[in-house]
């Protein structure tokens, strides 16, 4: 499996990705917004892109979708549910779907749902995984629940899925919001080491190059998955008079990402 990211450098920050089958050529390009810059990334490579494949129904990942179809004549895959949402979807995913690319690319299909109710991730069956996660899962954040979505529910994912991937899993989020979310972290959790070290490089970053991170790193530096920290749920008690004494992670979780809504 070859993976490119793509920095579309727009105002929302949007990763697009292409993913690669190294026998065949084949590709799928993953929420392609900036459908130009995927085209181009494909054809300087050699490869065909074959499928396109939505994370979730939100404009800035759908929206390339048609300039990319007439161009290639790629299928649409999506949650199932998204249907109806995802204008000309053509494959509806549910959880433990298989989706390939080319011969030697297999990729797991995750309902994962929070940011909106019918998001996918896509996990790759590679001996280092990688986990394609939209607006689920950022570097050291997790998406809002504005449009569509809820916190109950990205908790449930959350403990429930992406906590218990491999440690080496790789990451790969729709966009780049790893400074802000950085400091977020550093103000839930001041003594934070790893998160106050990563922020130095990760403000100096070229998005173009930009740092993957794991899911072993993201335990150590993202707020979301540091919900049993004593520090989080002290600053947590000072915020939020009804938390108590030993909160539970998922209140932990809800007011957390209730502070980042207006953080």
């Amino acid at each position: 499996m070859i993976v490119e990211q793509i920095w579309t450098g727009n105002a929302y920050r949007n990763f697009n990705y292409l993913i690669a089958c190294a026998e065949t050529g084949e590709a799928m390009a993953v929420d392609p917004l900036d459908h130009e810059k995927c085209l181009a990334g494909a054809k300087a490579r050699g490869w065909t892109i074959t499928q396109i494949l939505n994370t979730h129904e939100h404009g800035d990942h759908i929206g390339g979708n048609g300039p990319m179809v007439d161009a290639t004549g790629a299928k649409i895959l999506a949650h199932a549910n998204a249907k109806g949402r995802i204008p000309n979807m053509d494959v509806g995913l549910g959880a433990g779907d298989v989706v390939k690319v080319g011969k030697s690319v297999e990729l797991e299909s995750l309902d994962t749902p929070g940011h909106t109710m019918s998001h996918v991730c896509l996990l790759s069956r590679t001996d280092q995984p990688a986990l394609f996660c939209g607006d689920t899962l950022f570097n050291a954040g997790a998406g809002n629940c504005h449009n569509g979505g809820h916190p109950n529910e990205l908790y449930e994912t959350f403990a429930g899925q992406l906590a218990k991937l491999p440690d080496e899993t790789m990451i790969y989020p729709g966009h780049d919001y790893i400074a802000n979310n950085l400091q977020f972290t550093l103000d839930r959790e001041p003594d934070n080491e790893k998160a106050k070290a990563l922020l130095g490089s990760a403000e100096k970053q070229d998005p173009d190059a930009a740092l993957v991170t794991t899911i072993g790193l993201e335990k150590e530096v993202n707020t979301f998955f540091r919900l049993h920290s004593p520090t989080v749920i002290c600053r947590l008690q000072e915020a939020f008079s009804d938390v108590g004494d030993n909160p539970d992670p998922k209140t932990v979780f809800v007011k957390l990402r209730e502070l980042r809504n207006s953080w």
